[in-house]
C-alpha cells in the first residue's frame, strides 16, 4: 500500500476558463467523495497521479490526500479518471475516500502465469475472457493483482472465478460462475470461421441459371 502524500489546493473557480488556467500551471482538475461527506473539488499534479497508477496497486494504491496550507489529510483511492482521447493525457480524477477500518469493493487485475499444456503441446487457444475481478476487502490488505496459475489447462479446460484462491479476508464479488479463462481446440476455432459447406456451389448454380 502506498503512503506517499500528494499536497493538493481547493478549487474555487469553474467552468472551461477555469480548467485552461489550471492546465498553464501544470493541474488538472478532480473531485473527492465519499463516506457520507460533501464532495470537495481541487487540483492535482497529472505527473503525480500517473506515478500512482504506475506503482504496483496502480488504480488501488491507498494514498494521503493532504490540503494545501492545511493539516487535512485523508485517505483515498482512485475511482475513475478520463484522458483525453487523442492523446491519452489525464484530464479528470475522481478521487473517494476510504475509512482504513472499513471494506472497500475494487476492481483488481488478473494476472495469468504459466503456460498452459493445452496451449504448448496441444495445439490449443487460450481465451482470456475477464481480466478484472471484483473483490472487498479493507484498503490495506487490497491487492495489486490476483495471479491465476494455467500451467495444467488442457484443450477444452477452463477456470471459474469460484476456483481461484484468494488470500484471506478478500472476498470475491459477482458471479462466481463465470469463466476467468479456458483452452479451446484450433480445430473447432477453424471450423466456426470456416464457410458452410455447399456455399460455393449454390453461388456457382446461380451463375449458370442467370446465363439461361
Amino acid at each position: 500500500m502506498s503512503q506517499e502524500v500528494l499536497i493538493v489546493p481547493k478549487r474555487d473557480t469553474f467552468g472551461k476558463a477555469a480548467i485552461r488556467d489550471l492546465k498553464k500551471s501544470g493541474m488538472i482538475p478532480a473531485v473527492v467523495y465519499g463516506l457520507n461527506e460533501p464532495p470537495v473539488a481541487i487540483a492535482i499534479s497529472p505527473k503525480a497521479v500517473a506515478r500512482v497508477i504506475a506503482s504496483d496497486a496502480g488504480m488501488n494504491s491507498v494514498v494521503f490526500l493532504q490540503r494545501e496550507g492545511t493539516d487535512i489529510k485523508r485517505h483515498v483511492i482512485i475511482k475513475d479518471l478520463q484522458r483525453d482521447p487523442i492523446t491519452g493525457r489525464l484530464r479528470h480524477i475522481d478521487f473517494m475516500r476510504v475509512d482504513m477500518t472499513h471494506k472497500v469493493r475494487v476492481k483488481v487485475p488478473v494476472r495469468l502465469t504459466g503456460t498452459s499444456v493445452g496451449v504448448k503441446s496441444q495445439g490449443g487457444i487460450l481465451d482470456f475472457a475477464h481480466r478484472e475481478i471484483e473483490i472487498e476487502c479493507l484498503p490495506s490488505i487490497i491487492p495489486a493483482h490476483i495471479d491465476v496459475d494455467i500451467t495444467g489447462l488442457a484443450v477444452g479446460d477452463s477456470i471459474r472465478f469460484e476456483q481461484i484462491t484468494l488470500m484471506p479476508n478478500v472476498v470475491f464479488i459477482g458471479d462466481a460462475h463465470q469463466t476467468v479463462c479456458s483452452v479451446r481446440g484450433k480445430a473447432a476455432e477453424e471450423e466456426t470461421a470456416a464457410p458452410a459447406a455447399g456455399e460455393p456451389e449454390v453461388a456457382k448454380k446461380g451463375k449458370k441459371e442467370d446465363k439461361k
